[in-house]
């Protein structure tokens, strides 16, 4: 009886180490995605093409996975999370939900200023000036605080204060000037609106070409989009506007990320690390400018988009990422207080 129960915990004992072995080999990957842009397919297929790891995504809201990775707790299925902007990948960071993170290979491709302890940055996306070429002249508008001249009053239109992209611009204005100089500029910019924000920031571009406001702010990849676009009506919006690169003389342009990091109750930890290697790659880097129209973080890859070539080489606000999430609840009330909704 003695030796079938030796026989009986011997036989338990290898099938459970089995079954770890299996869990270990599986290759691998959950993914949650804030990220909503087709041409990632082809991101993920070519990752799972080198490496044998197959990608399960869900994609969703960024706030909606930040809860759904809250209730899932310590029997979460998810590795890594990617989303865009540097506030919502700081909340991550804040609930606790990423695991610190050390790569050679990271740490040597992706520059300070674009990563934190837990979490990456690997593409970037400038928020630039467009005005209306027939309404205004660059000069005019060469720098965020010139968007609050009193000279430039009802020409100017912006998607919402509370949007995240504006809010990390409040954020960066806050950390290069302080708090009172930057509610003086939001004050300035709620005065000379066109009209009340609304829409996003393609809607802006296309409301400046139509003369509805003189000038606004959008991301890069917007621009890039309808520079890159067939169709006769984008075409004559790109030949109606201008584009400027703001703060060339000072700070340099705000600059925005698109990003992720591994979570700390990531069952595929291996797999994770090396899909956020593969984000850093030459590969992955030329997929996010050719294919969504973002600037790689790695300054050694070459792009091949006629869009940025077009919109020419800026210089970038060196501020690092982290200093955005310091100054986004700041930035809200400042918004809130000038009026900026």
């Amino acid at each position: 009886m003695f030796q079938f129960k030796v026989r009986m915990l011997a036989g338990i004992v290898m099938l459970a180490a089995t079954a770890t072995s299996l869990i270990a080999e599986e290759k691998v990957l959950n993914l949650y995605s804030a990220r909503h842009y087709q041409t990632d397919e082809a991101l993920y297929s070519n990752f799972t093409k080198q490496t044998g790891i197959k990608i399960n995504r869900i994609e969703g809201k960024e706030e909606e996975l930040l809860e759904r990775i809250r209730n899932e707790g310590t029997n979460s299925p998810a590795d890594v999370l990617l989303t865009v902007d540097a506030a919502r990948l700081a909340k991550a960071h804040e609930l606790g939900l990423f695991a610190p993170v050390k790569s050679a290979l990271l740490e040597a491709r992706i520059p300070a200023n674009l990563r934190t302890d837990d979490w990456f940055s690997f593409s970037t996306r400038a928020r630039v000036i467009i005005f209306n070429k027939a309404a205004l002249k660059a000069e005019d508008v060469q720098s965020y605080d010139d968007l609050a001249n009193p000279k430039l009053k009802g020409k100017v239109c912006t998607r919402s204060g509370s949007h995240p992209y504006n809010l990390s611009l409040m954020a960066s204005i806050i950390a290069h000037q302080g708090e009172a100089k930057a509610e003086s500029w939001a004050k300035g910019v709620v005065a000379n609106f066109a009209r009340a924000p609304k829409g996003g920031d393609t809607d802006q571009i296309k409301a400046v070409a139509a003369g509805e406001c003189a000038v606004t702010i959008s991301n890069t990849y917007y621009v890039a989009r309808i520079l890159r676009s067939d169709k006769p009506e984008d075409r004559k919006i790109a030949d109606a506007v201008g584009i400027v690169w703001p703060n060339q003389n000072t700070t340099g342009a705000h600059i925005n990320v698109s990003g992720g990091g591994v979570l700390k109750n990531a069952p595929h930890k291996e797999a994770a690390l090396k899909f956020l290697e593969y984000l850093a790659s030459d590969d992955a880097q030329r997929y996010f400018a050719d294919g969504n129209n973002e600037w790689p973080v790695v300054a050694s890859v070459k792009v091949d988009n006629p869009a940025l070539k077009r919109m020419g080489g800026f210089k970038a606000d060196p501020l690092p990422v982290g200093n955005l999430a310091m100054y986004a609840v700041k930035a809200q009330v400042i918004f809130d207080k000038a009026g900026y909704r």
